[in-house]
């Protein structure tokens, strides 16, 4: 499984920027895809994540609920995050991951995925 996520970049605050996440390779594998985010000399957190294989809702970490939104279009095998009102605090680099199903209880951790992508730069300016 491969992932490549896009759609970074250098934006304002207050600016909304929606990040991609194409998945490609034995997506039969893949039971969810979450995003998680690291900041310079922090740890990776995660932002939410989403059900792959069809019917399942999204789930938002509490931090970025009210401006941040996953979602997934099956045919074109890709997650996407919108992100709306943006601070300087959500300043990092962004990577989308997938994770098996025998993972589903660490949907929201980091072990819980086996697969990542190269991750996208999110620089938000005061």
């Amino acid at each position: 499984v491969q992932l490549q996520a896009s759609g970074g970049g250098l934006v304002q605050t207050g600016d909304s920027l929606r990040l991609s996440c194409a998945v490609s390779g034995r997506t039969i594998d893949v039971y969810f895809v979450g995003w998680f985010r690291q900041a310079l000399g922090k740890e990776r957190e995660s932002v939410g994540s989403i059900g792959w294989r069809g019917g399942g809702g999204a789930s938002h970490a509490e931090s970025v609920k009210d401006r941040f939104t996953i979602s997934r279009d099956g045919t074109k095998n890709a997650v996407y995050l919108q992100m709306n009102n943006l601070k300087p605090d959500d300043t990092a680099v962004y990577f989308c991951a997938a994770g098996r199903a025998r993972n589903w209880r660490d949907y929201a951790r980091p072990r819980g995925y086996d697969y990542w992508g190269q991750g996208t730069q999110v620089t938000v300016s005061s």
